[in-house]
């Protein structure tokens, strides 16, 4: 990522956010996280005052996106992202626990740039995270317009 990009991380489950960082980090992603633990808060960062997205234009985000949060549905946050024009061309990557066949089409359709389902076990966990990571280190992200 030749842009400096922040990462906004969107996880309700503090578990899994810790181990989401330690092992972005690990992987040697120095970006900023800047993370959320429900959809309400998020909402209003990348949307902003006036809920039209211009508070992150010129800016390179990527969204790590939990589709069950506790206020709202991550669908329908990707949903706006997808559709606001300051934010759609922003990367979001899925990381849930649901690996329901018809969930992760849908949310391909909706414009999600890549869909994992977070393994059960720790260590698997961990792995692909730190995988995911390494993936972050290589890819690029355009700036907000």
């Amino acid at each position: 990522m030749t842009t400096h990009v922040t990462i906004v991380m969107i996880e309700d489950d503090e578990g899994h956010a810790r181990l989401i960082e330690k092992n972005i980090k690990r992987a040697g992603v120095r970006n900023d996280i800047v993370a959320f633990r429900d959809g309400t808060s998020a909402i209003a960062y990348l949307f902003g005052g006036d809920g039209a997205g211009r508070a992150h234009a010129r800016r390179a985000l990527l969204i790590l996106l939990d589709l069950n949060l506790p206020d709202m549905s991550g669908v329908d946050i990707l949903k706006r992202i997808k559709a606001d024009e300051h934010l759609k061309r922003s990367p979001v990557v899925i990381l849930t626990t649901t690996d329901d066949q018809d969930e992760i089409k849908r949310c391909y359709d909706l414009g999600c740039n890549v869909y994992i389902t977070k393994p059960v076990e720790y260590e698997s966990f961990a792995h692909s995270i730190r995988q995911l990571g390494l993936f972050f280190s290589v890819i690029q992200v355009a700036e907000n317009s």
